[in-house]
């Protein structure tokens, strides 16, 4: 069958019209579209006598902020770099305040237009400075979360024989549901989470995208021979399960240090 050239062509100019209207969709509304501002507290570092922030301008265009209230009252601040704020550029904030180590603190700043966002830090505590015993530490607590928890079920083998085909069906039941639980509760985390970050970014998308592209790839590894993987192939895939799972706490463990939290 002869395929005519305009057969392929119009679906690719087709694609490259549309992409050209996701990418600048305001042109084609209206020019006098008023400014939208947003601003994202991406981390917080609390030292001695001060609060130092690491914020992001998601909004439409450059944005200011002018005053900076702490619990309430005004306090000085100063930004690095000075100015204006880009959008999706990151300014550090720093507040000369002595906060209460275990006390709640309330943020709201103030731009040149009036707008304000607020920010609340809620449980303050001095963040962690890289150190060697900060490594020991985060080191044992990356064998406690990935190592550990291997171990257990492995001792427990021996045990789990012993409890015939019933018992060993309740136990999987059980693990499932708990997976089950795990799964929901993860994603729950997640969007929140992305909720949190600058909008232009689409975080709580990308959860989705991250979650179903994990999944597909684990289920394309499974099914590369066309059917369920059986003894050390499943054993192979369990495992790779597992170190992936383990790899993501890890990265949320890491995370968290360099967010202070």
């Amino acid at each position: 069958m002869k395929i005519n050239k305009l057969n392929w062509l119009l679906p690719i100019i087709l694609v490259i019209f549309l992409l050209g209207l996701v990418v600048n969709p305001v042109q084609l509304l209206n020019h006098n579209v008023p400014p939208i501002e947003s601003l994202t507290v991406e981390q917080t570092i609390l030292n001695e006598n001060n609060i130092t922030l690491k914020i992001r301008a998601a909004g439409s265009q450059p944005m200011e902020i002018s005053q900076v209230q702490v619990d309430g009252a005004y306090w000085q601040f100063s930004q690095q770099p000075e100015g204006n704020i880009k959008r999706l550029a990151m300014v550090t904030l720093d507040i000369p305040y002595p906060w209460v180590n275990g006390e709640t603190h309330h943020l709201k700043f103030i731009t040149n237009t009036g707008l304000t966002f607020d920010h609340t830090i809620d449980v303050a505590v001095a963040t962690p400075k890289w150190s060697f015993s900060t490594l020991l530490i985060y080191t044992w607590i990356g064998l406690y979360v990935g190592l550990v928890p291997v171990v257990l079920g492995m001792l427990s083998y021996p045990y789990l024989n012993t409890l015939g085909k019933s018992g060993l069906g309740f136990i999987l039941s059980l693990t499932i549901g708990l997976l089950g639980f795990l799964l929901v509760d993860t994603f729950q985390e997640g969007l929140e989470l992305g909720n949190k970050m600058a909008s232009a970014f689409q975080a709580q998308g990308l959860v989705w995208f991250g979650s179903a592209i994990a999944f597909l790839t684990l289920l394309t590894i499974s099914r590369r021979k066309g059917k369920p993987p059986e003894g050390k192939a499943l054993s192979a895939y369990l495992a790779t399960g597992i170190g992936l799972h383990n790899f993501g706490e890890g990265l949320a463990v890491g995370t968290a240090f360099a967010l202070g939290n």
